[in-house]
């Protein structure tokens, strides 16, 4: 994902606020050699330079999975995650990154039933960890370089080893020092609300202290008056995209990054507790989304890459139709959303997204890093991709039969 225009350059002193900042945090956490690692200025810019194989997209037509099931039961939806996971897994373990598109990855791995055999993507996990010392990325405040701290604080949370929290506390801490600035939303594109509201929703989770949930708040709701359309009951993907519209006249709003918002919305709400005063706000965002996204679902049960222009596109976009798979399927299983409506709508969105898993087990259908809607092929397969749809796996598992 690349910087937004307006915050490619920063003023000095907001460069050195942030080292500052940084540097205050990673000693707390005893990390002071990391520290210097990342304080130079440019390690705050797009990490052009951190390459990394994400997927890739075969020329050559691809056998499709003979031996998998759309079918809502623990067996067939169990099979296919599992043939999803192992091939990912195999195909992108010697390559993992702490970029946002690996984190995506990591947290589907987290999200595998241990029926699917969730304990060896967990070991995975564990040891992914470990190669990266449990740091975070390297700019200071991007929600691209915080989301890989889902998998770190969820860790923690099942072994209770202080190794893997120390560093992205410290770094949230160090974040949440920084000023605001309402001119420059700290998460000024729709995606980052899965970047980093998750992480701060699992610290206050594991401390009890509300104030990373205070922040979180705050911040949501900045990025959400600024993106969101109430009458769409979409996001923009960015300011820019304001004004943008389909070739059609309906406004440009990017499949995948409204998938990436209801993914991020649930895993809040996963953390929030019932009593928190803004709590009804994101349940009622969360519901008029799910009721639009389900009122455009298409007839393969998927969701085109612009949302309200589906026959500009002739394939689906399967990253951000898994992500609503995921968030339906959760709105049901906790009582947010109406079983008698949604479930037919969840199925069949499954089945869809079963359809497009290769003989080998590659997720297909996938479009390429980008900033909104593009061209890809059929055989198109990312890691963020994957992970979307094994999160949305392990919600429609607990819906199974």
């Amino acid at each position: 994902m690349s910087d937004f225009p307006a915050l490619k350059r920063r003023d000095f002193l907001c460069e050195l606020q942030q080292r500052r900042a940084w540097l205050r945090g990673c000693f707390l956490a005893g990390l002071a050699c990391a520290a210097f690692q990342f304080c130079d200025v440019r390690a705050q810019s797009a990490p052009a330079a951190r390459q990394q194989n994400v997927g890739d997209a075969p020329t050559v037509a691809l056998p499709l999975a003979k031996d998998l099931s759309g079918k809502l039961t623990h067996k067939d939806v169990r099979q296919a995650i599992k043939k999803v996971a192992d091939w990912q897994l195999n195909r992108a373990q010697e390559d993992f990154d702490q970029d946002w598109t690996y984190a995506a990855l990591y947290a589907g791995f987290m999200a595998v039933p241990d029926a699917a055999g969730g304990e060896k993507y967990r070991a995975a996990m564990v040891e992914m960890g470990k190669k990266f010392n449990w740091q975070p990325g390297p700019r200071l405040a991007h929600a691209d370089d915080l989301a890989i701290g889902q998998t770190y604080v969820g860790l923690y949370q099942r072994y209770h080893d202080a190794a893997m929290l120390a560093p992205i506390r410290a770094r949230m801490d160090a974040v949440m020092e920084l000023p605001d600035d309402k001119a420059k939303p700290l998460w000024w594109w729709c995606d980052a609300l899965f970047m980093a509201p998750p992480v701060l929703a699992k610290l206050a989770t594991i401390t009890g202290d509300r104030k990373y949930l205070d922040f979180m708040d705050r911040e949501w709701w900045i990025t959400s008056n600024l993106l969101y359309d109430s009458k769409a009951h979409l996001y923009f993907r960015d300011a820019t995209f304001l004004e943008k519209h389909e070739a059609n006249g309906s406004g440009l709003f990017w499949s995948r990054g409204n998938g990436w918002v209801m993914a991020g919305m649930v895993r809040v709400l996963a953390e929030m507790p019932q009593d928190y005063s803004s709590r009804p706000k994101y349940v009622a965002q969360f519901q008029q989304m799910a009721a639009e996204i389900a009122s455009i679902q298409g007839s393969d049960g998927l969701w085109r890459p612009g949302l309200l222009n589906p026959s500009a596109y002739p394939l689906p976009e399967n990253s951000g139709s898994a992500f609503y798979v995921y968030a339906l399927a959760y709105g049901v299983n906790n009582g947010l959303l109406d079983r008698a409506h949604y479930l037919p709508i969840i199925e069949k969105a499954w089945a869809g997204l079963v359809s497009h898993i290769f003989e080998d087990g590659r997720f297909g259908c996938i479009q390429p890093i980008g900033a909104a809607p593009g061209d890809y092929s059929a055989t198109a397969s990312y890691v963020f991709g994957t992970g979307a749809f094994l999160l949305a796996g392990s919600e429609v598992d607990r819906l199974a039969r």
